[in-house]
């Protein structure tokens, strides 16, 4: 009589199970179907999938599927809580070195680049050599080259992780761009220079980079700047591709008489805007604080400086913060991201001849250039 108990027992327990995991699952299906898609991750910085269009033509192909995983995927509820106990469980009850790429050491934050892409630096080397071709042969013109490493050149190999060979890189791309001058950067950059939570260099840490640019360039920089403190906590992009609560950071700027009386004008708008955009540091990025953030071509006029000099940078996001820090050696600089605008149409912009010009990249971009027009 007793073990036929404990066996009722038991059924009615597995029995409560089975109801209370089917109605956890129907719940979430159902909140799945009526929670209203959210449009972009703040904490990852992208849109998120929307729901896909349905036709028999992409039903047939599975895009559809894909697309619906892939939507489903982002707008699951509490995404972003399941996202954190999947890194908690992976970095320290696990103990998996990495997740995703990103990795934790030594206090930052950061993500795997590797191996070395010698494909993606031939395709970067075209383009720079299409532009060449295109706008700077035969000008009067002074072509420079330089590359900024990112940090896992301070912090992969140090720490045991796969790191691409950086000195190859330089070497390869060089080689490849032998109408240009190359300046030299890496010993002026320690891990120190970066952010703990993000991809780029802290501006105020790179007055003797621009310093270096400059001197290779013929222009002489005084490096007086007033560092001004954001009274907004900056919190980078690897704090929220970890799904981890990594502390935030402070976010300097460093200003002058002269970045103060600059004019910036942005080609895409069409309108004026100024060196430091307030109203982007209490956005979603406020790295975005540096000329407006990502923007496809940039014009920067100091009234106070040598009208015969003009500098033109082709450039990635680094530059951002560090083209404020140029602007004392010239009357003008342009800005071109080619990520943004195709090259083929930069000849409608931009003049030019009587130019010190610099391509300017990060590794990062140089190895995955197919981003590059």
């Amino acid at each position: 009589m007793t073990e036929r108990f404990g066996i009722k027992e038991c059924r009615i327990k597995d029995i409560v199970t089975v109801c209370v995991m089917a109605a956890f699952f129907l719940g979430f299906f159902i909140w799945c179907l009526f929670k209203p898609a959210d449009e972009a991750s703040d904490s990852e910085r992208r849109k998120l999938a929307t729901m896909p269009a349905f036709s028999l033509s992409s039903v047939l192909s599975g895009k559809f599927m894909q697309d619906f995983e892939s939507y489903t995927t982002d707008q699951f509820p509490l995404r972003n809580g399941f996202r954190t106990i999947k890194s908690y469980t992976a970095f320290y009850l696990l103990g998996q070195r990495d997740v995703g790429g990103i990795y934790l050491r030594d206090g930052y934050a950061s993500k795997l680049e590797y191996p070395l892409n010698t494909d993606s630096l031939d395709n970067a080397a075209a383009k720079f050599e299409r532009i060449y071709d295109k706008y700077l042969s035969g000008k009067n013109v002074n072509i420079y080259l330089s590359v900024i490493p990112d940090k896992n050149y301070f912090l992969a190999g140090q720490n045991g992780y796969p790191v691409m060979d950086y000195d190859r890189l330089v070497s390869y791309l060089r080689e490849k761009t032998g109408y240009m001058q190359y300046i030299d950067i890496f010993d002026c950059l320690e891990l120190s220079d970066y952010y703990r939570t993000d991809t780029h260099w802290r501006q105020e840490k790179i007055a003797d980079v621009a310093g270096k640019l400059g001197e290779g360039m013929g222009v002489t920089l005084s490096g007086e700047y007033t560092a001004k403190l954001l009274d907004t906590p900056f919190y980078g992009v690897y704090y929220g591709q970890s799904a981890l609560p990594l502390p935030p950071e402070e976010l300097y700027y460093l200003d002058s008489d002269i970045i103060a009386s600059c004019r910036v004008y942005d080609y895409e708008v069409n309108a004026e805007t100024v060196v430091y955009d307030m109203e982007k540091a209490r956005g979603r990025d406020p790295y975005e604080i540096f000329l407006a953030g990502p923007k496809s071509l940039m014009r920067i006029e100091n009234p106070a400086g040598p009208s015969d000099r003009r500098l033109i940078v082709f450039r990635d996001s680094f530059g951002s913060s560090i083209a404020p820090l140029l602007i004392e050696g010239y009357g003008e600089i342009i800005l071109a991201d080619i990520r943004y605008l195709s090259s083929d149409m930069l000849g409608g912009f931009i003049d030019f001849d009587n130019s010190d010009v610099l391509f300017l990249y990060s590794t990062l971009v140089l190895n995955n250039s197919v981003t590059l027009k």
